[in-house]
């Protein structure tokens, strides 16, 4: 019987990493070592019985009751905090879903893949942030990351018995987000709730909001970098309102080959989930007929800066993913809070990596996850000094 973990398993990942157990058997088909969440203890607790999970463990330590009041008499374990998320990680599975939001999943993807089982990737900030360290642990362990965004998954499936050297180009395709047809100058206007009304996925708040800033495509572009080792030159991003498409590979004889399918995340998991083989999924078959057209075109810097900045940290590369990173996520974190406007969090993102940039010295050829951690922290130091003056 297969072991698995789901770190984020309250989130959009999560629960359709859930579903798709679930559908396959949960307990009967494989053995649940550990499920992580956020605040969501009710859920997290409903998670943890059905699919009778060892231990269970939310981010909050102040939750520690709730899940313990939850889970009370179900034999299954009970912690609360980041410490132990990274123990949960400790515990050896062959198959780990990595989702938790931001920069906090590094440390229990990298401690996963000590195991040498699969690491289901789909928090991009660990390939931003650290890529050079955790894809070179998982050459050492001889672990297996499998990517888990669309976009990433789309790429992988269209190399399979491809070289890397045959490829001459890697298209993202990117939905524009729920802005993506507003008047520019109506942008800075923007209000949570719209830039949330996403016209084509169901996501969790955050990543939303990076879409419609396309920061969200911006860390994807240093992911493609990192995860298939390309050059920045050969990747490029194309705006695909109708989200089928879910990137593009473009090889040295002039072929492109498409991944397209409906935009549903359990393609991409369940592909993770049984790679190397494939399984049925429970997904929306493409009627074509019906479709009759796609559309394309080019993304304006202008409308989504986020697209330029990634270029910049691609070619300082060392710690600037993780300045980049982290200044971002504080900038989300004050226009959710409605002390800045949308457009103004590119501005305090390049604001920051100049800051940082002027007190640490970001391009490094070898770099440790302490050196990591903390350019994250004297990131958000600086991200929310800038954020507040701004505010």
């Amino acid at each position: 019987m297969r072991t698995i973990s789901i770190f984020g398993a309250t989130g959009s990942i999560g629960e359709s990493t859930f579903d798709l157990i679930t559908r396959a058997g949960g307990p009967e088909a494989f053995r649940t070592v550990a499920v992580t969440g956020g605040r969501n203890v009710a859920r997290l607790a409903e998670m943890a019985r059905a699919l009778r999970a060892e231990v269970a463990v939310c981010a909050d330590e102040s939750c520690l009751p709730a899940l313990r009041d939850a889970l009370a008499g179900t034999g299954v374990e009970v912690a609360a905090g980041d410490a132990a998320i990274a123990e949960a990680a400790d515990r050896p599975a062959d198959w780990v879903m990595s989702a938790i939001v931001g920069a906090a999943g590094l440390v229990p993807g990298m401690r996963a893949l000590r195991h040498g089982g699969r690491l289901a990737l789909a928090n991009k900030e660990s390939l931003v942030t650290a890529g050079p360290l955790l894809m070179g642990e998982a050459r050492r362990l001889g672990a297996t990351i499998l990517p888990v965004d669309s976009e990433h998954s789309a790429i992988f499936q269209a190399l399979v018995g491809e070289e890397i050297a045959a490829v001459e180009r890697i298209i993202l395709t990117a939905s524009g987000g729920a802005l993506r047809d507003w008047p520019l100058e109506a942008l800075a206007r923007a209000t949570v709730a719209e830039a949330l009304a996403h016209p084509n996925w169901a996501m969790g708040q955050r990543i939303t909001i990076d879409s419609a800033s396309m920061f969200n495509k911006a860390l994807e572009v240093i992911e493609t970098r990192e995860f298939f080792g390309v050059e920045p030159d050969q990747i490029e991003v194309i705006i695909h309102p109708e989200s089928l498409i879910h990137s593009m590979v473009g090889f040295q004889d002039g072929a492109i080959m498409a991944h397209m399918g409906a935009p549903d995340m359990r393609h991409s998991i369940g592909y993770a989930l049984n790679w190397p083989d494939r399984a049925a999924l429970p997904v929306a078959r493409l009627d074509l007929a019906q479709i009759a057209t796609l559309t394309f075109r080019a993304p304006d810097l202008a409308r989504y800066p986020a697209l330029r900045l990634c270029r910049e940290v691609m070619r300082v590369r060392g710690l600037s993913g993780a300045v980049f990173n982290a200044a971002k996520e504080i900038a989300l974190d004050h226009f959710l809070a409605g002390g800045i406007g949308f457009m103004e969090m590119s501005g305090i993102v390049e604001e920051t990596l100049a800051r940082v940039s002027s007190e640490l010295c970001l391009e490094r050829d070898v770099m440790t996850l302490e050196d990591i951690l903390g350019a994250d922290h004297l990131a958000r130091v600086r991200a929310g000094e800038i954020a507040r003056a701004r505010g």
